[in-house]
């Protein structure tokens, strides 16, 4: 199956599951040009060395946009591009619930729901420009490990889980990683 017969593609996983690789590979199986969209920020050492990995591993022939909230608006202003990866929706929850500092999983809910509506509705508006645009979407599935012991973590978990359910009901494919290996979790075909 050509995995590029599809408008959206969602992979999930858990940490270092190899989510973000395989997104990249998914991406370079296409022939057109790639908008790597980064959500991550650096706010530390050990997040400005994993950041640096990543850009490593990225031909450098891929446009990047920086973007860590307000990505729908972004992708939009951006030049168009054949493949779109975003990377990831995981940073970009932490991104836009952090800064509200609050347990209130409505007020969370709220925020993030915003953010998903703007992201799906750049999504819709691109994918008429041409038969071949193909976006790619990376998130962690939170939801599998401990419930956290404190308040945010939950609204977060929370949160994100129902924004990875709301864009796995868009996508026409979603891929679940384990060790580095994609199973399939739907399939258009």
């Amino acid at each position: 199956m050509d995995k590029f017969n599809k408008k959206l593609t969602l992979i999930l996983g858990g940490a270092r599951s190899g989510k973000s690789t395989y997104a990249e590979t998914l991406a370079a199986q296409h022939q057109g040009s790639v908008l790597y969209v980064a959500t991550a920020q650096a706010w530390d050492e050990d997040m400005a060395s994993r950041i640096a990995a990543h850009q490593a591993q990225r031909p450098s022939h891929w446009r990047t946009l920086e973007a860590p909230v307000n990505v729908g608006q972004a992708i939009l202003a951006a030049p168009p591009a054949d493949v779109i990866l975003i990377d990831c929706l995981t940073l970009l929850a932490s991104n836009v619930i952090a800064p509200l500092d609050t347990s209130d999983q409505a007020v969370a809910d709220q925020a993030l729901k915003l953010e998903i509506d703007a992201l799906c509705d750049a999504f819709v508006a691109t994918a008429p420009a041409t038969a071949s645009v193909h976006w790619i979407m990376v998130s962690n599935e939170v939801g599998l490990g401990i419930v956290p012991a404190y308040p945010l973590g939950r609204v977060y978990r929370d949160a994100l889980g129902r924004a990875n359910q709301r864009l796995a009901a868009l996508a026409d494919c979603v891929f679940f990683m384990v060790a580095g290996l994609p199973l399939t979790v739907k399939s258009s075909s």
